[in-house]
């Protein structure tokens, strides 16, 4: 394996230009599934990195339930640096383990919980709950409650014109329906399993609410009630009432949303062309992605190979 087996822990860092880039240039439909996908292959081949050190680091340990030929000589020297990066990968991927779970089971419980309340509120996709705290957020389907719903309190609705309403509708719908909160949490368990790649998650979220933004635009026909009515929403629900998850409300940079909104649609190409920054800056990432995903399964097969042929019969 060589250095190799490092190599997936470290290119994380080339997609930090790259989330710049797409989130400004490329349409935010597009610079959504790229940062998402790309985040998502770069934690995975971390993540295996980690986990064949860690076979590596827990066979040295003395008692451990491994086979005695997994501690050999030959297996060590398959991995550089094996004292130091066997033990270390061991905590390393024990608290990657740890954060994912928790991220995994806080936006479960919150799910859950919200539409464990929401049970007795009339409407099937839009919740108007009579509170005086202004908020708005997509509510997910879960497996056990049903489809998802629009929730939105009578505050909110109070201080936007009928025009606003509708866009801050069309805007929640649009998560719903491009089921934005897979993007979002997909990219929040990205940035647990390697901290380089929380500039893809921040950039995940900005994406994610501009391509909400441009469908609510889309739908109302004008892009400057869309503008408002998120300026309006902001100014009046700077805060959100509940504790809760990106999956289920995220705001972005909302000065940046709302020059985007003033400023001309983005076109709508789903790859940028390889003569521009951001198509060179885009062909990187995938480039990054796939060679971190070429090093880890080079590097799975061949410590494969080696315990195989160390583990006697």
């Amino acid at each position: 394996m060589g250095l190799f087996v490092f190599l997936p822990l470290v290119l994380p860092l080339s997609a930090w230009p790259v989330a710049r880039l797409a989130e400004t240039r490329l349409h935010p439909r597009t610079a959504t599934r790229l940062l998402t996908a790309v985040a998502v292959v770069m934690a995975g081949c971390s993540t295996l990195c980690l986990a064949l050190l860690m076979v590596v680091g827990t066979a040295q340990l003395p008692g451990n339930p491994l086979p005695d030929g997994w501690s050999d000589p030959e297996v060590r020297a398959a991995v550089p640096h094996d004292e130091v990066a066997g033990r270390a990968a061991i905590p390393a991927l024990a608290v990657v383990a740890a954060a994912c779970a928790r991220t995994l089971w806080r936006h479960h419980r919150v799910t859950y919980r919200a539409h464990r309340a929401l049970a007795g509120v009339p409407g099937s996709t839009v919740a108007v709950l009579p509170d005086g705290t202004p908020y708005a957020y997509a509510l997910p389907a879960s497996r056990s409650r049903g489809r998802g719903r629009i929730v939105v309190s009578t505050a909110l609705l109070a201080g936007l014109a009928p025009a606003e309403r509708r866009a801050l509708f069309a805007h929640e719908r649009a998560h719903l329906t491009a089921r934005h909160h897979r993007h979002l949490l997909a990219a929040h368990l990205a940035a647990r399993a390697n901290p380089f790649l929380r500039p893809l998650r921040t950039a995940v979220v900005y994406t994610a609410e501009r391509w909400a933004d441009e469908e609510a635009a889309r739908a109302v026909g004008d892009r400057r009630t869309v503008a408002r009515a998120i300026g309006k929403a902001a100014l009046l629900a700077p805060r959100i009432p509940v504790p809760t998850v990106a999956a289920l409300a995220a705001t972005g940079p909302v000065p940046r949303r709302v020059a985007a909104l003033l400023a001309p649609a983005p076109a709508a190409r789903t790859w940028p062309s390889a003569f521009t920054s951001v198509g060179l800056a885009a062909w990187g990432a995938a480039a990054g992605a796939l060679v971190s995903a070429m090093s880890s399964a080079s590097s799975a097969v061949t410590l494969f190979l080696v315990l195989h042929a160390a583990t006697p019969l």
